[in-house]
């Protein structure tokens, strides 16, 4: 279970200010307009930004101080971060070491996570030669292979076509129920929310003003949503 107990970040004359839960196995979209918080607090939880005050507990276990390696979190964000003078098969085996130095089993588990996301046979190519979705599958390739419990994604389909979104957040929500990772999505658009996540967050101004379950959502929206039906 992910806690996130007082947390609390001034920044720039913007403050977040939350405390929440999430159950081992949920998929939780955290939705707001642009500034509302979304991108600070996975940022937060993935340990790039410091809390000024509060604490971050995943199973019990006071990760606030941890360094970004050692927290039980793979982060993947809307560009991707491929680097296109590697490979597609280095690009995800970066997940599982900079160096590139693998093992034979390490490669096989590269080969695996290519394969899983439908990259199977493109483990030679470079990202330029790529669709937009297929770079999308080899960003989540990567933090697939991370094999954390907690993955965050910020946003990380939003220039894709709706289309290609959906697909994306179908794969996605398949492979989380698959492996039982915990996921807090950062996203603007109800639809894709309802697409992956079983619970909704919506953020405003650094605070958290709803935390309610997605099913049911349309047919009696609570206070506060009407804008984003």
């Amino acid at each position: 279970m992910l806690q996130l107990d007082d947390l609390t970040l001034s920044q720039d004359g913007f403050m977040l200010a939350l405390s929440a839960k999430v159950e081992a196995g949920a998929r939780v979209a955290v939705l707001g307009p642009s500034g509302s918080g979304k991108s600070t607090l996975l940022s937060l939880i993935a340990g790039f930004a410091r809390p000024d005050r509060g604490r971050i507990l995943w199973d019990d276990q006071d990760i606030t101080d941890a360094p970004v390696a050692a927290r039980p979190v793979s982060i993947l964000f809307q560009d991707g971060n491929l680097f296109p003078h590697l490979s597609v098969f280095d690009n995800v085996a970066l997940g599982l070491r900079p160096d590139l130095r693998l093992s034979r089993e390490e490669r096989d588990r590269v080969g695996q996570s290519l394969t899983d996301v439908g990259l199977a046979g493109f483990g030679e190519r470079r990202p330029a030669t790529l669709s937009g979705g297929q770079q999308a599958r080899v960003g989540l390739a990567r933090m697939l292979l991370r094999d954390r419990p907690l993955a965050l994604l910020d946003e990380p389909f939003a220039a894709l076509d709706p289309g290609l979104r959906a697909e994306m957040l179908a794969l996605v929500k398949a492979l989380s129920e698959l492996r039982g990772l915990t996921i807090l999505m950062a996203c603007h658009d109800l639809r894709d929310a309802e697409r992956l996540c079983d619970r909704l967050w919506l953020l405003d101004d650094g605070q958290k003003i709803l935390d309610v379950p997605i099913a049911g959502l349309r047919n009696a929206p609570p206070d506060g949503m009407s804008a984003w039906l």
